[in-house]
Formats: C-alpha cells, structure tokens, sequence
C-alpha cells in the first residue's frame, strides 16, 4: 500500500515531537531524579513519622419527623425519599448544636489539652473545629443510611466519638420534635382562650338585640345561622298555595275551551271521558243509545207509520232534548269552576304579595340579629376546630418516634490503623514525584530561552548550522589528529570551503555573542584541521582584550600583533611556529590601551592582505561581539566570519543580536557552530559527533587485537605495523 506524502509528514511530525520531548528528560533527567528522589523519600519519611489514625463507624437510618404509628387523625407525612434532606441532615450531625454535646459528654476539652500538651483546656469551640475536622459522614446511594466515621489516635476514643455523635444526634432530635410539638400546643392554647373570649362576648350581644327585637327565632338555642322568623314561613306557605290555585286554574280553563269548540256530536262522545262522575249523564246516554238500538231492529220489521216506530222516535226526541240541556248545564258548571279557580288564583297572589313586603320589612329589622348569629357561628366553628387540633398535637406529641433516627451498627473499635497508607503514600510520592519533577524540568526548559537544537539555530537566525562540537574539547594539538573530537572539526573545515562563494576567500574570523562560548578554542582547533590537510595556516590571536590562545601553543605572550602594529617589530620577528607542520602562530602582544585604534589602523588593513597572499588560510581570534566593537571590525575587514553558540548557555536573543552586528558591518557570516555539545546525555546530536566515537572506538579495538597478534611475531614485524600505521594517518 503506498502511504501518502501528508500522511508520511504527519508521522514524521509526531514522532519528532515525541523525540523533543524524550530529549528535554535526558537533559534534565539530574533535576527529575533530584526532585523524584526528594519526594519520595520526604513522603517516605513524613509516612513513617506519623502517628497511626484508628477510625470507627456508625450506621444509622434516619426518617422525616413522624411518629411510629399512625397519628390521631390519620394523616402522616409523605416518606419519600429526598436527597436535598438528606443532604441538609448531613450539615445538622456536623452542627454544633449535636457536637458541642458531645465534647462535654465525653470530656474532650480536657483530653485534647493532655494529648497537645497544653497547659489550659481547650476552648468548645476549639475543640469543636479538631471534632469537625475528625469526623466524616456519608450516605449510602439511594437510601436513608448514614454512615458516621470519626478517626483518632486512640481506638477507643474513635468508637465512642462515633458512636456519641449518633446518640446525640437523635436526642436533638427527638428534643427538636418534643420543643415544637409544646411551642405549637401552647400557641394553640392560647388562641383558644382568645375564641372562647370572643364567643362568650357575641352571645351576650346576640341575647341583646333579639331581646331588643322581641324576635322568635325558634332555633337561636341551637344556634342555626338561619332566619327562621315567621313571616319567610308564610311566604314560603302562601307560594304553595298560589302554585296549587294556578295549576287548578289552568286545567279548568283549558278542558272548557277545549269542550267549547267541539260539535254536538264531538262533544256527546267526549263528555264523559273528560268530565266523569255525572251519573244523570250517564244515564240519558245509556237510555238514548237502547233507544237507538230499538230503532234500529223495528225499521227492519215494521214501516215507518206503525205505532212502536211512531212511540220510539218520540222517545229519541225526547232523549235528545234531556242530553242537551244536559251538556248545556255542564259546560256552563265548568266555566263557573274555571272563574272561582281564577278568583282564587288571584286572592292568592295578592296575600304573597303582601306576605313579601311584610317579609322584607321584617328581614331589615331583624338583620344586625342574624349578622350577629353568623359571626358567632363562625366564631364558634373556629374555636371548636382549635380544640380538636389542640387534643390532636397533644396525643401525636405523646406517640414514640424512634423511627426517626436509628441506630443499626454499633460504633466498635478497631484494632487495624486506617492512617498512615504506608503503601498508598509511596506510590502517591513516587507518581507525585515523578509529574512534579518532570513538570519542574519542563517547566526550566521552557524558561530556558538559550539554543538548544539547530532548529532553534535555523528558525531564529536563519543561517545554517556549519558544525557540531562536543563537549570537553581540548587543543587538537595534544590530543592529535587520531582524536574523536578532530572529526568534528573536518567536518566544520568541509562545511567552511563549500560554503564560502569565493575560493579566494582565505581570511576568516571567529565571533560569538558572549564570553565563554569556546570562540579562541574553535578558531585554533579549526586551524590545526586546516594545517593537517596540508594547508599553510597562520592563527593571530587578534583578541587583545583576553587573549588565550598562546596558552594552547604554549608560547609567551610578549610580542606578538602589537608590537609588529606599532611598528616595533618585524612579521617575521612576532610569527612563531608550532609543533603542527604548516601552522604559525601570532600572539596578541602587549596589550595597549585602545585596541580600537590598532584593529581599525591601516597597518592592521596591511598585515591582513599581506598575510592572506603569505598563508593559504589565516584565521583571526576576536573578543566576544556584544559590548565591545574589536570583533565587528575584525569581521568588517576579513573575507568570512563564522558565529560560535555556546550550547545552551545565552538567551537567543543575544545570539539574534550578534548575528545582526555582522551582518551591520558588512561581514559576510557563513553559519554557525553549535559548542559544548554533551552528546550522552543529548541523543537529538548522536547524529552528528557520535557516529564517529563510535567508529573510532571499534577502530583502537580492532588495533588492539592486531597488536597483540603482532606481539607472537618478530619484533621486525611490529615495528613494521607501526611504522605503516604512523604513515598512514
């Protein structure tokens, strides 16, 4: 599978990230071992020193404030469970209204004072902040259980703190319940002396105005709130009656005017039906329909001339005229029915009429007597429900609630200490130790605004890095060309000849930002390099502030660049020689007053383009850049100058401002070099100086086992190899 170009950066990034970070521990891994190791053993001693904490612990379950069984009328507060109670219970056993009993139950405030070693007795609210801070509580998910622990020195003392803070807080509170059950039953007493005052005073009121009145309220000893004078009784009896008279009024009246419409015959086949109990009726009907009847079979034997149908239609005649003056008189009864129901009806409305005006009359005068009856009502009422709530609270205060707080597990002592962790603190101190020291190393490093890497050196001052020295150089001279360090320095010579743009460039100078960062040492060792690749080298220790590079040759310092200046001597007079072939040496000289004055002269000018057409190199020491001008001349009037950074030594800051000097006078910078490099404990340079330790180390062993084998041989042989060895490096 082919991995794609951003996804291959992003690892690329991350694992750089991860080594950055791996290489700040090796760096400061004597900071994390120096705090890790402090930590560890104070925690380690701290845990060892402390005096072994006992705990004891007590369970109790604790309800809302009700009674053990029902109370007398019934009604119990809803049990649910309420976690913002519990919580505000949590706040009451830790109150000081159940610690305060307990400290002097137990007697603290004196035995606190023995274990501190004071000579008063602790103070209550003393003793009550080390009690609060002794004790912990907490509940049980989802349930009304409370655990109640307390820690001490001494195990039995544990136990009966704990086990006295549950007593002591179910005594507040079944004292808390008793004192508002009695402040409430008091409160209520009293109200009730108040009422039976106020009932008292309204009856005497009311026996007044009724008196007054003359009023024969039949149901004031039974104190109904109702009027029950006469005159609404007759109202009430005289709408009866007028209902009962209207009603009658209307059937009458409606049965004749239904009667008054009908035909003779209509009405001689409904008149009975409508107004029974008329026996004469009756009676005339039946004879006229016997009559009809008889009619009816003689037409069928006799003709209409013979005698018995003559006589019978006489008779029907006759009938016919009884049963209409008959309905006649019936009809006229009922419309005399229907004008006494209408008088009647009448009569009626006028005595209600009468009756209401009485009734109100009377109801004006008799109102303040039964406005006085309802407040005494009212007030009777209220008074008699105080006395049922008084009887109430006094039989639920006397009901047991030992429900509300108890007690399950007994606070016991307990053999095994729960304080110090000894274990738990020194794996706390070792993982404590470990953030913090690696924290605080991290945290240096961030503070630290030196250069550490050649991507600190690239980014900020934009130049490239030339070469890699380790740490503890010494003068390449003593340490000869086999030396491990000698590679660091051909690497830089490489680097210095393919950077250069002119290859007639042979000049060059040596700056740094400050003291101390290795410049006189770079500058000769890098000569000494030069020199050993057949190169006509001359090194003039131009640093006529603190000059030290005739301490690597091992020369005086008497005459030397001064001297040939002020035209005192001649060159070949103030150059010497060294031990390496093809490598002179200048000192600096007596040192003058103003080296200003000599660096920036025309004969220095002089003496640099003579030496350049002498020597195939020539290599300059100069003063640290800051603070003083020698080294911006020297870089000024030389054809290259190189920057050396003291690793992790002077804020880049300070490096940033060197590199702008030069480049302010013209110099022309080639890069940097990156000194004092500790390379085991930095692995980001292994890459670049510890390759070659590396290969040189494998190197001397390989000769050692030549050597030995050459040992067993002539010793013609072994001068031989060694002979070889000499020419060959």
């Amino acid at each position: 599978m082919q991995v794609k170009p951003n996804q291959t950066q992003q690892q690329s990034d991350s694992k750089l990230h991860f080594l950055d970070y791996w290489r700040i521990i090796r760096i400061r891994k004597t900071v994390i071992l120096a705090v890790f190791l402090l930590v560890v053993l104070t925690t380690t001693i701290i845990t060892f020193l402390l005096k072994p904490t006992y705990a004891s612990s007590v369970r109790i379950a604790i309800e809302k404030d009700s009674s053990d069984i029902t109370p007398l009328m019934g009604y119990q507060a809803s049990q649910q469970h309420d976690p913002y109670w519990v919580l505000t219970e949590y706040e009451k056993i830790q109150s000081k209204k159940v610690l305060h009993p307990v400290i002097h139950s137990l007697g603290l405030n004196r035995k606190w004072m023995e274990r501190f070693n004071l000579d008063a007795p602790l103070t209550t609210n003393e003793t009550f902040q080390v009690l609060k801070k002794s004790i912990d509580v907490d509940q049980y998910r989802n349930t009304s259980l409370i655990e109640i622990k307390a820690y001490s020195q001494d195990k039995e003392e544990a136990a009966q703190i704990a086990q006295e803070i549950a007593e002591q807080y179910k005594k507040v509170r079944e004292q808390n319940l008793q004192t508002m059950a009695t402040a409430g039953i008091r409160v209520l007493e009293d109200e009730l002396k108040i009422q039976k005052t106020l009932v008292e005073e309204k009856q005497k009121e009311l026996d007044k105005i009724r008196a007054e009145l003359n009023i024969s309220d039949i149901y004031s000893a039974e104190g109904s709130p109702i009027g029950m004078t006469t005159e609404p009784q007759v109202v009430m009896r005289l709408e009866q009656e007028r209902t009962v008279a209207e009603a009658k009024h209307i059937r009458y009246k409606t049965l004749f005017d239904e009667l008054k419409i009908l035909t003779r015959e209509e009405l001689q086949n409904t008149i009975l039906t409508a107004m029974p109990g008329n026996l004469r009726l009756t009676h005339l009907l039946n004879e006229y329909d016997t009559a009809l009847q008889t009619e009816a079979r003689l037409k069928e034997l006799h003709g209409p001339e013979h005698p018995q149908m003559k006589s019978i239609r006489s008779l029907l005649v006759v009938l016919n005229q009884q049963l209409t003056e008959e309905m006649t008189g019936v009809l006229r009864g009922l419309q005399s029915q229907v004008n006494a129901a209408k008088n009647e009806l009448n009569q009626i409305k006028e005595a209600v009429e009468n009756a209401k005006q009485t009734d109100a009359l009377e109801t004006a005068k008799y109102r303040p007597y039964f406005t006085a009856k309802r407040e005494l009502e009212g007030l009777s009422k209220i008074s008699d429900m105080i006395q049922i709530r008084i009887l109430q609270e006094t039989v639920d205060a006397q009901l047991p609630k030992d429900s509300i707080v108890e007690i399950y597990d007994h606070a016991e002592p307990n053999d095994e200490p729960v304080r110090p962790k000894i274990f738990l603190n020194i794996a706390l101190g070792v993982v404590v130790g470990l953030i913090v020291g690696v924290g605080l190393a991290f945290f240096i490093e961030y503070l630290d605004t030196s250069v550490k890497t050649i991507d600190d050196v690239e980014q900020a001052l934009q130049a490239p890095v030339l070469g890699v020295i380790p740490q503890n150089v010494q003068s390449l001279l003593l340490e000869g060309p086999d030396s491990p360090h000698a590679e660091a320095y051909r690497v830089l010579r490489t680097n210095i000849l393919f950077s250069r743009k002119d290859q007639n460039a042979n000049t060059l100078t040596v700056v740094s930002g400050g003291a101390g960062e290795g410049k006189s040492t770079t500058i000769f060792n890098l000569a000494a390099i030069f020199a050993q690749h057949d190169s006509r080298v001359l090194i003039v220790d131009s640093d006529l502030r603190r000059p030290s590079l005739h301490k690597h040759v091992g020369v005086s310092n008497a005459v030397g660049l001064t001297d040939f200046l002020l035209g005192q001597k001649q060159l070949e007079e103030v150059v010497q020689t060294t031990k390496q072939e093809g490598l002179d040496f200048l000192p600096s000289g007596k040192l003058p007053s103003s080296s200003m004055g000599i660096l920036n002269s025309a004969q220095m000018k002089e003496f640099i383009t003579d030496a350049r057409k002498r020597y195939d190199f020539v290599f300059f020491d100069s003063p640290p850049i800051m603070g003083v001008s020698d080294a911006s001349v020297l870089a000024s009037e030389v054809d290259m100058a190189i920057l050396v950074i003291q690793y992790r030594k002077y804020p880049q800051a300070m490096t940033i401002r060197a590199k702008q000097m030069v480049e302010k006078v013209g110099g022309n910078l080639l890069g940097v070099v990156l000194n004092n490099i500790n390379i085991s404990q930095d692995s980001y340079y292994y890459y670049y100086s510890g390759y070659y330790y590396d290969y040189y180390s494998k190197q001397d062993d390989a000769e050692a086992k030549s050597k030995k084998k050459s040992d067993g041989k002539s010793g013609k042989t072994s001068a031989r190899g060694d002979l070889e060895l000499k020419n060959k490096f």
